[in-house]
């Protein structure tokens, strides 16, 4: 399976764009469309880079999510879009896989999302209106409904 391009425009709306290197509100150096490795200070890329970068940490991203066995295409990219911005390593030991690879269709599969809203900020945990948003629109499409 393959992420969708509705399920690429919606990383690609959460992430934002930027030709440059910056701190995104964890404090990670992040550059195109929410690509955080190999980052530098004063980095700047063209839109072509951008655009292939997407498409490499989707490719890490769905290998992750290959894993779990059958899914919608719904959950598919719901999932591919928690993993672009999680990370690999994360979602593997997550609750959220576990849910999914025992029953892809639990209704608690929601509720696990939802506990994916915090950033670190100077050493402390807080919630990130910007992940709260993002996690809703992730389990409202990986269970079908409208994303709002």
């Amino acid at each position: 399976m393959k992420t969708s391009p509705s399920a690429i425009a919606l990383i690609k709306s959460f992430e934002g764009f930027s030709l440059t290197a910056y701190r995104c509100p964890a404090g990670c150096l992040t550059i195109g469309y929410g690509h955080t490795s190999n980052v530098t200070e004063g980095m700047a890329i063209n839109e072509q880079q951008a655009e292939k970068l997407l498409k490499q940490d989707i490719c890490f991203a769905e290998l992750a999510v290959d894993m779990l066995g059958k899914l919608t295409q719904n959950q598919y990219d719901a999932l591919v879009s928690f993993v672009f911005n999680v990370g690999n390593r994360a979602f593997s030991s997550s609750r959220l896989r576990r849910y999914v690879l025992a029953d892809p269709n639990d209704p608690a599969i929601r509720q696990e999302f939802l506990r994916w809203i915090y950033i670190t900020v100077k050493g402390r945990k807080q919630i990130s209106k910007g992940l709260q948003n993002r996690r809703n629109a992730e389990a409202n499409l990986y269970f079908n409904t409208e994303i709002s």
